[in-house]
């Protein structure tokens, strides 16, 4: 049932991407999240689809892993683009039936936020399924290092973020457990009405808090037996060091950026006819 949600799933595979370190690669999420709003044409975010592509590929990851992680939130996906197809003002009206209107402008905004969304949870697929929830933390932590002059307890936090990577595929192992043990004792979450669905989840969501829990409780008993004391005179095994594969990385979103910049800027002189028929706002 939730088989389809990757995140938090690392994929194992000799590649350039999984070779990176993992401050890079956070900095690039971030870089290519900013560049997908700020495009505002199709030119600029047709560049961003080609770099996803291309990450894949070099990631060596299945493109069926990357789509499943879409296909975890098609919903929302699905919702949001209709609240904003029927409901996004605009000049040109199309059609119109009482508060419900559509504008040229609102399906234009709706393709654009549909392609943004896509690409945001591709992006987000690929850093987690080349990256170990480990690397994530020490990554976070040695980005967030100067904010602990400030006493902002950047290791407790980088922990946290850790342990909620970790535990998202073993939750998603005990819920598929626990439905198949429900089905097994008579229960139905498919049919009926939505109310009906709702109610089933309920021998769902107990058996799965408990073990939560139980799971928590555990793991601070293994983090107190192993004299865990936060970030107080901890070493780290393994370091991390930039190498001539993150400075090309770093390269390559630069150039990206100057890109899509140059692509806002031009595109209406380059292609005035589609851009002003196509132009966000």
């Amino acid at each position: 049932m939730l088989n389809d949600v990757t995140f938090g799933q690392y994929y194992p595979a000799k590649s350039v991407i999984h070779r990176l370190d993992p401050r890079t690669k956070l900095l690039a999420l971030i870089a290519f999240i900013v560049l997908i709003f700020v495009s505002d044409n199709f030119y600029s975010l047709f560049a961003c689809g080609l770099v996803i592509i291309i990450s894949i590929a070099a990631a060596r990851v299945p493109f069926g892993r990357i789509l499943r992680s879409v296909k975890g939130i098609i919903f929302i996906l699905l919702f949001t683009a209709i609240l904003n197809l029927f409901f996004y003002k605009g000049k040109n009206l199309l059609w119109g039936w009482g508060i419900i209107t559509i504008y040229r402008e609102g399906i234009i905004f709706t393709v654009f936020l549909m392609f943004r969304l896509f690409f945001l949870v591709m992006a987000s697929s690929v850093l987690t399924l080349t990256t170990t929830p480990v690397e994530l933390t020490d990554g976070i932590e040695s980005l967030l290092k100067p904010l602990k002059y400030i006493r902002f307890p950047v290791h407790e936090l980088a922990l946290i973020m850790s342990i909620a990577l970790r535990f998202i595929p073993t939750l998603i192992d005990e819920t598929n457990r626990i439905i198949s043990a429900q089905k097994a004792r008579g229960a139905d979450f498919e049919s009926g009405n939505i109310f009906k669905r709702i109610k089933a989840i309920v021998p769902i969501l107990i058996p799965l808090l408990i073990s939560a829990f139980r799971r928590a409780d555990e793991l601070g008993d293994a983090m107190d037996a192993r004299c865990y004391s936060g970030s107080k005179n901890r070493t780290k095994y393994k370091k991390l060091k930039f190498a001539w594969r993150d400075l090309a990385a770093v390269f390559a979103i630069a150039v990206l950026i100057a890109g899509v910049v140059l692509f806002n800027i031009y595109a209406a002189q380059i292609f005035p006819a589609i851009y002003e028929y196509i132009k966000l706002g």
